[in-house]
């Protein structure tokens, strides 16, 4: 956890006016109690108004709130329709912090945004149901992309063919019902996208450095270029 995010949940959880253990925040934080001293310390001195000592607890003066967040009616309606939106049919880890977000995001917005926000009729259903596998799958290839890690795979056409490959994952792509992804396939020596729910990752391998002309800039040039309205999918 971001220690930014720390910070914000620590706040989270002093406003209600009662009274919390350094220990408490710790074990709801995952951190160590020293962790959790530090933090309060550093929120004393940015002038949030914490009082409390270690060893009996800490406690948060009423009246004080978060600077609100300021977003058109257009604004809350995308962010709660995204966030609902990667709930249904992101992965594990992209669901969970899309929950996370719309409850960050309503705990700071003013009383009449809050309101908006809660009569967004946008919803997200999956049909059919993604998967727990694939759903796992995507965070893997998500954390592959962030990190340029390359991945040993067997991949499955649509006929049932299957080839082990060692890809350069770049990017994902979202089609309404199915994600694909794009990335540098060292079996063909060029670009290729995969249907994310037809991978089957073996292991992650070492990280790489894309070369020139092996970039999602230029999958994207190449693309443009031949006029493709939607890249071929394997």
């Amino acid at each position: 956890m971001r220690r930014a995010d720390r910070l914000f949940r620590i706040v989270q959880h002093l406003r209600g006016g009662r009274l919390t253990t350094a220990r408490a925040l710790a074990e709801k934080l995952e951190v160590s109690e020293r962790t959790i001293y530090r933090d309060i310390a550093d929120l004393v001195g940015s002038g949030v108004p914490v009082e409390g000592e270690a060893g009996v607890g800490y406690v948060m003066r009423e009246g004080f709130d978060l600077p609100p967040l300021m977003f058109t009616r257009e604004e809350i309606v995308a962010l709660v329709a995204g966030a609902r939106l990667m709930q249904a049919w992101g992965g594990t880890a992209m669901a969970q912090a899309a929950e996370e977000a719309l409850v960050k995001i309503q705990s700071v917005l003013p009383e009449d945004a809050r309101a908006r926000a809660q009569q967004v009729q946008v919803y997200a259903f999956q049909m059919p149901v993604l998967d727990d596998a694939t759903r796992a799958r995507l965070d893997v290839l998500q954390r592959a992309i962030e990190g340029t890690t390359r991945l040993d795979c067997v991949y499955r056409t649509e006929d049932g063919t299957e080839t082990r490959r060692v890809l350069r994952p770049l990017g994902l792509w979202f089609w309404g019902k199915v994600w694909t992804l794009v990335a540098w396939c060292e079996l063909r020596n060029d670009f290729r996208m995969f249907r994310a729910d037809r991978i089957d990752i073996a292991q992650a391998l070492d990280g790489f450095r894309a070369s020139r002309g092996q970039t999602l800039r230029d999958f994207y040039a190449r693309q443009c270029s031949a006029g493709h309205e939607r890249p071929t999918t394997l």
